[in-house]
């Protein structure tokens, strides 16, 4: 039963969430709630569950006082700060209002700056001229950046055009052609799901 209870569960819960969004049925909308209020409670305590298995693993490295250990002090110290500051306060708090503006949001624009020069690093290695569609590549990138900065307008007036033009038509349909995949990949895994075939959820078993 420990197999067959969970692939019933997410067998009936499947079809019910696609009868809802494709069939108007009387009354199915209340049991699809359901499932919906039950699966905010199950990724809650997923929530609490990675929480405590990541202060498993830190202070068992802390204990062991293995290669930068201080690391997972901080870590451990900043999660717990910010955790409660925000169970014991409200966001208007100044106490939770001065940490996140502070130390949360100066920390994401490092990561993010720092970001930059990878996608700087990784720009310079694709816009490589080598083949022809490299060339084409280089052109069209170079179109769009001018046509986005003010410098682009400056330069010359048609730059802003022709990289609205690029990005409404190749860039656009480019996007598409990903959107059309990821989607077909997701109906495929989930129809998997539904039907018992992939079991992954079972974690590894």
């Amino acid at each position: 039963m420990r197999r067959e209870v969970p692939i019933i569960v997410t067998f009936v819960a499947g079809i019910f969430f696609l009868l809802d969004y494709f069939v108007r049925i009387p009354y199915l909308s209340e049991y699809v709630g359901e499932f919906e209020g039950w699966a905010i409670v199950v990724a809650a305590f997923a929530l609490v569950l990675g929480a405590a298995n990541l202060i498993r693993i830190h202070v068992q490295k802390i204990i062991r006082q293995k290669e930068d250990w201080y690391n997972s002090v901080i870590l451990l110290v900043a999660m717990l700060v910010m955790a409660f500051s925000g169970i014991l306060f409200t966001q208007r708090n100044p106490v939770w209002t001065y940490l996140f503006n502070n130390i949360f949001v100066p920390l994401n624009g490092t990561m993010f700056a720092l970001l930059a020069f990878y996608i700087a690093s990784a720009a310079y290695r694709a816009f490589r001229i080598r083949t022809k569609e490299a060339a084409v590549l280089l052109v069209a990138a170079i179109v769009v950046m001018l046509g986005r900065a003010p410098i682009g307008a400056m330069i010359w007036s048609g730059f802003p055009g022709y990289a609205a033009w690029l990005q409404g038509v190749f860039t656009t349909a480019g996007m598409r052609g990903i959107m059309i995949g990821a989607s077909l990949g997701a109906i495929v895994t989930s129809m998997r799901i539904i039907f018992g075939i992939d079991r992954s959820y079972f974690g590894g078993q």
